[in-house]
């Protein structure tokens, strides 16, 4: 990874949905993730989904706060190297 930060994106969430609300935060920012630690959770009209790290690094910022409605594609949070 390099030593600038990556901006990790809301996922999709499938099934013609397009947007969830962010409902927790799991990692807080300065955490040391893992590939496939739960991120945050979110809620769709179908179920609450938890978010997975895509790779291993340092939570750098959150993009949004507990509450907002987030749209696949969106930035999510930043991750930084070590």
């Amino acid at each position: 990874m390099s030593d600038s930060p990556l901006d990790m994106h809301v996922p999709g969430f499938g099934h013609g949905l397009g947007e969830a609300l962010l409902i927790e935060w799991v990692a807080a920012v300065g955490d040391r993730v893992e590939r496939g630690d739960v991120i945050a959770v979110v809620e769709t009209d179908k179920a609450s989904t938890e978010i997975v790290a895509e790779r291993g690094g340092l939570v750098a910022a959150h993009s949004a706060t507990v509450g907002t409605i987030l749209k696949s594609g969106e930035v999510l949070y930043r991750l930084a190297a070590e």
